[in-house]
């Protein structure tokens, strides 16, 4: 039994055209489905049938799906959510484009998070048999998938909590106030072999802070900078390093004012994996290590 990665995001764009644009021109998403108000995206190296969902109306994040690895999981996660003191619901195949039968619940942060062990499988660009390194027709970034979200909670002690004794996350590293029983101001948590399938930091119930893809290394980070320079891209900051994760990274924005960020690098985890701890006078070079300073933007934008 387990969660086995973040399978989609879906969030709330101001303007359909302008998202079309930067997910599809800038980071280079195929276009799966649209509909009324909705976009439907998938990256070229993801199996699923999407990964991103973008709604037209407001910013921020509407919920988090995670894929389980079998049917029956889901009454077991189902069970110590309630006990937990969670609201839930099950959710059927068909509420959401192309996936199965699923149990959605409200985190102790307000956010919403989706559990499913099923989705439709449209496979990859580059295939399963002899297939190239990557498509030939590659647009833009050409991100080949997601990888992590950071949300924001009141209590980030409670959310590790949840992650950890619910759907048995481990927890890779640590923002503590002090070492002598001080406050956890922010967790990195992992169900799969990186440094993080989930981060949650200080700050309002139900906000998101960026949502992530991958990229192979440094040199396609330095690639997609001076494509968000190409295209007018708002970047937050970086090409630069994290000290927490110690991945290579770029933040930057939707037009809708969401932030994203394409990551590479970090060390791997396994289930034995021992927590990294940080207090935090030293939080500046943990999450910008070359620079050890945080600008205000990165912590008090938020949607």
């Amino acid at each position: 039994m387990g969660v086995m990665r973040l399978g989609y995001v879906h969030a709330r764009v101001t303007d359909l055209a302008e998202a079309r644009s930067h997910y599809g021109d800038t980071l280079g998403m195929r276009l799966v489905h649209e509909e009324a108000g909705r976009l439907y995206y998938k990256a070229w190296d993801e199996y699923d049938h999407h990964s991103v969902v973008l709604d037209e109306g407001g910013v921020g994040l509407v919920k988090l799906g995670y894929k389980v690895e079998r049917p029956e999981d889901l009454a077991e996660f189902e069970k110590r959510a309630q006990a937990f003191g969670c609201l839930t619901e099950r959710m059927s195949k068909g509420d959401n484009l192309a996936v199965g039968d699923g149990v959605r619940i409200v985190l102790p942060s307000d956010h919403v998070l989706e559990l499913y062990a099923d989705i439709e499988v449209t496979g990859t660009e580059t295939g399963t048999l002899n297939p190239d390194p990557f498509p030939r027709h590659l647009v833009g970034v050409g991100v080949p998938r997601i990888d992590h979200a950071l949300i924001t909670a009141e209590d980030p002690a409670l959310s590790e909590r949840f992650f950890a004794e619910v759907l048995d996350f481990k927890v890779s590293e640590r923002v503590v106030t002090d070492l002598d029983g001080g406050d956890t101001i922010g967790t990195w948590m992992f169900c799969t072999n990186t440094p993080h399938d989930i981060a949650v930091i200080n700050g309002p119930n139900g906000k998101l802070h960026h949502f992530a893809y991958y990229l192979t290394d440094w040199n396609d980070i330095l690639h997609a900078g001076d494509l968000f320079a190409m295209d007018d891209v708002s970047v937050d900051i970086g090409p630069t390093r994290h000290g927490i994760t110690r991945g290579s990274t770029i933040y930057f924005f939707d037009p809708s004012g969401n932030r994203n960020e394409v990551f590479s690098g970090g060390y791997m985890t396994y289930p034995d994996f021992p927590t990294i701890t940080w207090t935090a006078d030293q939080l500046g070079k943990g999450i910008f290590y070359i620079s050890r300073e945080l600008n205000e933007r990165f912590t008090t934008v938020l949607t």
